[in-house]
């Protein structure tokens, strides 16, 4: 099912539209907004779905367990010794 609309584009969306049009990427006005809506649909879905994560993470983060400032830094300069030992990481 199709619905008619009635939008208002700037000048620079309106050239840059016709172009594609014109060139032959796409049959009609019509085809280009969908096209483009269909992109901005999935972008933000992506996004939703990534912040989803991002919150799950910071959750999980935050109800799990603490380390104390001198265990982390202690596991910082075992990190270092180990980098360091492979070669990956400058003395």
């Amino acid at each position: 099912m199709t619905v008619k609309s009635s939008i208002s584009l700037s000048d620079p969306q309106d050239r840059f539209a016709r172009g594609l049009v014109e060139s032959g990427q796409y049959a009609s006005l019509s085809s280009v907004l969908q096209h483009g809506l269909d992109l901005l649909r999935q972008k933000t879905e992506a996004e939703e779905l990534e912040l989803a994560a991002l919150r799950q993470l910071v959750d999980r983060r935050v109800s799990g367990p603490r380390i104390s400032s001198a265990d982390m830094d202690t596991r910082i300069e075992q990190m270092i010794a180990r980098k360091q030992q492979s070669g990956d990481v400058g003395s």
